[in-house]
């Protein structure tokens, strides 16, 4: 029998850490065949060359795409999207996958469905429905849903918004989130393993830090992590920073990270890119979660970690309850709240509302018995009928 061709796009460390379950269960499919394709601040030096890593986890890349301009701006991005969609079409005219999975709302991702869609290759999305109003991911994550075919959404509000959406609720499936399978699957480091790695020590208190630019924000990215930086000092945490994903301004925080960290390398510590595995053991192993990234509201809950939520970058997302979310003029008092005893028992009493660590099997068996097409009808719902 024929295996189907399932094409995965990639552009960012913490996207491929995501897909990193649904790839192997992929690979181990009797019915489908992986095509990898690693784009964007995978083939960055600056963001350090992931797609090695990739590699180094045993999965062939079949096709790379250098989309990513020096520039620091919003009209670099644009420009990326343009590149990503200018090659993409090439190497999927070559690979001629069956379906394009892509997962999440990238810039790069939105060229991937752009070529896709207009070379008539149906789509398949992961966690689509979401609502994120600080940052312009929202209008691209539900221009890949309108783009799509088939639909894996995290969580049953999440399946509900993509059928409100038009879509036909045969092709929208509540599978919950990838990243979940990792915590649940993957070896991590102990805590003795993972501070020699790093060669920096999880002092009492500790954060593991992450902050994106808040792209639909006309604040300046130097005067937020300024603002920030300064009362992560007050609290006297201890911080392990990663870096910003290749947004505009995003180089300006991570030049400021690097700064800040200098001051007291005991105390700070920045890595550009932790990896899957050492990502989820720091999360595991630091006091709260700080930052705006979407693993805050999505895996640390199952570590039971607090987390303290800057901003509105991730404005709309369902969260589990272990979340303190704050301005950034806030953040000291909203550390103090994450890190009191009262909110530490309170998470260690939460479930994770994103699933149960098997969503990479549900994606699987769907892309195995589903049929594919680029023809869609869009669904009324009874209200609209």
């Amino acid at each position: 029998m024929k295996k189907r061709k399932v094409c995965v796009v990639t552009g960012t460390r913490a996207e491929y850490g995501l897909f990193y379950p649904v790839m192997k269960a992929i690979r181990a499919s009797r019915k489908l065949s992986l095509q990898l394709v690693a784009t964007t601040m995978h083939l960055s030096p600056e963001f350090g060359l992931t797609y090695r890593e990739i590699e180094e986890d045993g999965f062939k890349v079949d096709a790379t795409v250098e989309n990513l301009l020096c520039a620091d701006t919003r009209s670099s991005v644009a420009k990326s999207t343009a590149l990503a969609t200018m090659q993409l079409s090439d190497i999927f005219r070559r690979l001629e996958p069956d379906i394009v999975l892509l997962l999440g709302d990238r810039y790069e991702t939105l060229g991937a469905a752009t070529a896709a869609l207009l070379m008539n290759i149906p789509i398949a999305h992961i966690h689509g429905g979401e609502i994120t109003e600080g940052a312009v991911d929202e209008q691209i994550r539900h221009a890949i849903t309108k783009m799509s075919y088939l639909h894996f959404a995290a969580t049953e509000v999440y399946r509900k918004r993509i059928i409100q959406m038009g879509e036909n609720p045969k092709r929208v499936f509540n599978v919950g989130a990838p990243g979940i399978d990792n915590i649940v699957t993957m070896d991590l480091p102990t805590k003795d393993e993972l501070e020699k790695e790093l060669q920096w020590r999880f002092a009492y208190p500790s954060a593991l830090f992450t902050y994106h630019p808040v792209t639909l924000e006309c604040d300046s990215a130097e005067e937020q992590i300024d603002t920030i930086l300064q009362q992560l000092e007050r609290v006297g945490l201890s911080v392990l920073f990663t870096y910003a994903n290749a947004d505009a301004q995003g180089s300006i925080i991570n030049r400021k990270i690097e700064t800040f960290c200098q001051k007291d390398p005991v105390r700070y510590k920045v890595v550009k890119n932790l990896g899957q595995r050492r990502y989820l053991a720091a999360m595991n192993y630091a006091d709260v979660v700080v930052g705006n990234s979407s693993s805050g509201i999505i895996e640390a809950a199952s570590f039971k970690k607090p987390v303290v939520n800057i901003g509105e970058r991730q404005k709309g997302r369902i969260q589990s309850g272990n979340v303190v979310n704050c301005k950034i003029e806030n953040l000291e008092s909203a550390l103090r709240k994450a890190l009191s005893e009262e909110h530490v028992k309170k998470c260690q009493t939460l479930s994770n509302r994103y699933g149960d660590g098997n969503t990479a099997q549900r994606i699987v068996s769907t892309l195995e018995s589903a049929e594919f097409s680029t023809r869609k009808t869009f669904y009324e719902t009874k209200g609209l009928r």
